[in-house]
Parts: structure tokens; sequence; C-alpha cells
């Protein structure tokens, strides 16, 4: 039934019966309708800027499985629109909405107004412009479609007024429809095509070293499981990405690490000698494949996964099953035949084994201060079954991705697509959507301050994160290849290029009157 009530009121309602539980936004936007929220059970959580709760949507929507909602006026829809390109790369269904001068002040220098379109065209799978109250219901509903249904990413919605509110005092007498297979993603889960489940049947039964890679659309598609029975079906080592990491225990007798360029050696080299090889949800980006020179050119391969664009994009003459990849793997399991490679299994587990050992003596080193192997060995002992691990990028990525390791299947470990300085933000996020599990984000210093000022956001909105920050006072990631460009030259004012001063990170957590200590 509908009911007569202003857009603003109608706006509150119809996020609740989508499931929001929290907003997170940059003042000054929607005033009336964050207002009206008054009624609801949505937490509106205000940040420090409109990067940070655009990583703070990105992290709630990757541990609650719901898309995660961000807020900014026209003046800072530029800076929200930065925000999205980790989850966009990162395939995170994050919906952002500014507000925009209505059409009689468009191309009339109005004030702080740029074209909202082209900021948001490279990394949004949908733009739409609310310029009446009639498009309210469907540009909502729209919205939460494009954001859930094929590879989950972000969508924009521009609504008319400066800070989005010259529609919602107007009244409109709409129902509150919901299409309940959007409020949560993946929205549909479809199958594969017969035919090609029998071409990649085929192919599992001719090989001798198969190998499965599980990316970023295992995660999504919640297929870990299914990940691990294809694997024991058909006697294949089980290798992930980063971004699937969590989605097999470190202690599966088939794990054998992480693939590409933030991977491990020993996993690389596994890669390099398969004569099959199984991606699972993967885009075969250049930080999975080492630069697409693995698997070596003319590898076979099997590629399942949701959007038709990713199949073979990267290798030609691909077996590519267009479908949900759990569904998939459920249907392959199936119907392929069981078959053992003991001989296979037990030398990748060699090359692990030995990887390991090589690693024991940085591990086990008593140096001061502490190598992040070592933090990241101490983590791994403590870290709650429950725990949400959310790592930076860079070197943050690197170590905690290889070292902390996933011992219960109630832990989970995401990490940045690749932005600088998400991880801090993203894990208020993840703790928004998932209160009752310990949240630990870990990074280094030069990303923690680039969102620095949200630990006030964190301690007044009581969204209590664990934060570990490897504070070597610089962007070390990078001086290998600043090495590099100075070659022989002078070397005396290089530290400009990398370094920072030493900052006391404890003192500064303190004075926001949050816990923090300093560990040598």
């Amino acid at each position: 039934m509908s009911e007569k009530m202003t857009g603003a009121k109608y706006f509150a309602r119809l996020l609740e019966a989508y499931g929001v539980t929290h907003v997170f936004f940059m003042d000054a936007v929607l005033r009336r309708a964050l207002a009206e929220m008054e009624d609801t059970n949505i937490m509106r959580v205000l940040g420090h800027s409109e990067k940070g709760v655009g990583y703070m949507a990105d992290g709630y929507a990757r541990i609650s499985g719901k898309p995660g909602l961000c807020f900014a006026q026209s003046v800072g829809a530029a800076n929200l629109a930065a925000s999205l390109q980790d989850p966009y790369l990162g395939h995170s269904p994050v919906i952002a909405m500014t507000g925009r001068h209505v059409s009689a002040m468009q191309y009339r220098n109005s004030y702080q107004e740029v074209d909202h379109a082209p900021l948001y065209a490279p990394v949004t799978k949908f733009h739409g412009q609310m310029e009446v109250i009639e498009q309210m219901p469907h540009l909502i509903r729209q919205a939460f479609r494009e954001a859930t249904s094929g590879t989950p990413r972000p969508v924009h919605l521009d609504v008319a007024g400066f800070t989005g509110d010259a529609i919602t005092p107007l009244e409109i007498n709409q129902p509150i429809d919901v299409d309940s297979a959007h409020t949560i993603y993946p929205a549909f889960r479809p199958a594969p095509d017969a035919r090609v489940v029998q071409q990649a049947v085929d192919a599992i039964a001719k090989s001798k070293r198969p190998v499965i890679i599980g990316d970023r659309g295992v995660t999504i598609s919640q297929a870990g499981s299914a990940m691990c029975a294809l694997g024991e079906r058909i006697g294949a080592p089980v290798t992930t990405t980063l971004d699937a990491k969590s989605m097999i225990l470190e202690t599966h007798p088939l794990f054998r690490g992480m693939v590409g360029t933030y991977g491990r050696s020993c996993t690389n080299h596994i890669v390099d000698e398969a004569d099959l090889i199984i991606y699972l949800g993967s885009n075969t980006s250049d930080h999975t494949t080492a630069g697409w020179t693995m698997p070596k050119s003319g590898t076979p391969i099997i590629q399942i996964d949701i959007d038709p664009v990713e199949l073979g994009r990267n290798y030609p003459n691909t077996i590519g099953m267009l479908c949900d990849v759990r569904t998939g793997l459920e249907v392959l399991t199936k119907a392929v035949q069981g078959s053992q490679h003991d001989d296979w299994l037990a030398y990748t587990k060699k090359l692990v084994d030995d990887w390991w050992q090589e690693q024991a003596v940085d591990l086990n080193r008593q140096t001061s201060p502490i190598r992040p192997q070592q933090l990241c060995r101490m983590l791994t002992e403590v870290l709650p079954s429950n725990a949400i691990v959310v790592a930076d990028t860079g070197y943050s990525a690197l170590w905690s991705g290889n070292f902390v390791e996933m011992r219960h299947p109630g832990q989970t470990f995401i990490r940045a697509a690749g932005s600088l300085g998400w991880s801090f933000p993203a894990a208020i996020g993840a703790k928004a959507a998932a209160p009752d599990r310990p949240v630990i984000c870990f990074t280094g210093d030069g990303g923690f301050s680039y969102h620095l000022p949200e630990l006030e956001t964190a301690r007044r909105c009581g969204l209590k994160t664990i934060t570990i920050v490897n504070n070597n006072h610089c962007l070390s990631q990078g001086l290998k290849n600043l090495n590099i460009a100075y070659g022989s030259r002078e070397q005396g004012r290089k530290s400009e290029c990398y370094v920072y001063l030493e900052t006391d990170f404890a003192k500064i957590a303190q004075s926001f009157d949050c816990f923090g200590i300093t560990v040598e």
C-alpha cells in the first residue's frame, strides 16, 4: 500500500526496508532524510572526509554481504568519487549518493559545481541523476539492482540540490517496494551451460598436474567449501590470491598458499609447473599472474566467472564457464570423475614446506625492532576464531597476506585493492557490519596517516577496532625502485622522496581518547 509522505521520509523508509543498518556521510547532505532516519534503525556515521566514508561503506559491504551506502554534498562529490576506485577494483557494492545543483543552476558557474558524471564513470557500473521526486522509487531500487547483480560494483546517484535536498521536502505517494533479491549479493546464482561443463570435465580428465586458483569471486560467492570439494575430487592443489585467502584454512591438506605478485614464491612455482589451471572468480590481472608470466603460455585454462567479458580476457582458448562461482563449482564437481595425483600433491607440498623453512630464519630472529613477519606470526597465535583482519595495500598486504594464517573457518581476511590508506576506515565499516566480531586493521605509518582523524569517528560511534601500525617512518615499498632510479648518482637527499618524521602514533591515539601503546 502507498502512503503520502515527504520524499525525505520515503527515502529513509525505503533504505530501512532494503536492510540498510548504517549510512556513512560527510555533512552537509540529505539532511532531511538523515533527520527522518531518527525514526528508523539506521545508524548515521559522520566521518571526517569523503574518501574516509567511502572506504567505510566499502568495508561494511565486504563484511555484511549487503550494499554499503555513503553520501556527500556537491562540493565533496569529487572526493567521494576518488574513494570508489578501491571498491570498483575490489568488486564491492557501494552505493554513493551526492547532491548536485538543480538544472536551472547548471552551466552558470554555480558555487563549487563541476560535472559529476565524468568523475564517476570510470569507477561505477551505473550513474543516475535524480531530478524529480517521481524518480526516487525507481532509481533507488535500480541502484541496489545494479550494485548486487553480476559482478558487484559501486553505483552513483546524483540527487537534485546542492545538498541533495531539492526534492526531499516534496510529497510522494508510492508504496515501499523492495526487490528482496537485491538486499544482498550475489543477487542471482546462474548455472553454467552443460556443454561447457563437459568441456571442462574432459580437460580435467587429461590433466596430470592441475592447480586451482581462487580469486575474489570465490569470496563474493562464498564458495570456499565448494572450491575445496573440487580440489578433493580431482586431487588438485588449491591456491588463492589474497582476495580469497580466508576461503580455505591454512591447515587444509590441499592448500598451497597465495599466488601472484604479493604471493609466495613456492606457490608461484607450482602454478608455473601446472598443466591445467582452473581460475575461480578471477579477472586474471597482472597482480594475480605476475605480469601475465604465469601460467606458462599455452597452458590449458578453465575459467569460472559470472562476468562474460572476463572469460578468456587474458588467455586465448580458455574454457569459460559463465555462472555463479559456487553454483558452477558444485555442478562441475558433480560431473567430473574422481582422480588422484599423489606424486603431484607430494611435490607441491614439499615446495611449500621448504618455503616455510626458509622463512624460519626471520620468524625466529631475536632482534629489535620486531620484524613484520614475527608480528604476523604472533598475531596468528592470538587471533580470535571469529576475527576480521583488514589489511592495507603494499607491504601491509604482503606481510599479513602471507604470514597471518587463517586457522579457523570463522576468520575473515580482506585487503585493499590498491588504495593506500584504505584499511583503517574500511575496518571501521567492517566493525559496523559485524559489531560482535573483533576487527584488526593491519597497516603502515604511511597508510594510517591518510585517515588518522577517523580515530575520532570510531571513538564517537563506539566502533571499536584494533589497529596495528608498522611504523618505519617512511614509504618503504618504493625504495627498491627509487634506488634503481638513482643508479650510481649521489644519494645525499634521497630521503626527501620516501622518509617521514618519526611519529608517536600511540600518543596520537591517546589524544583521541583511544588506547595506544608502542611495541619495539
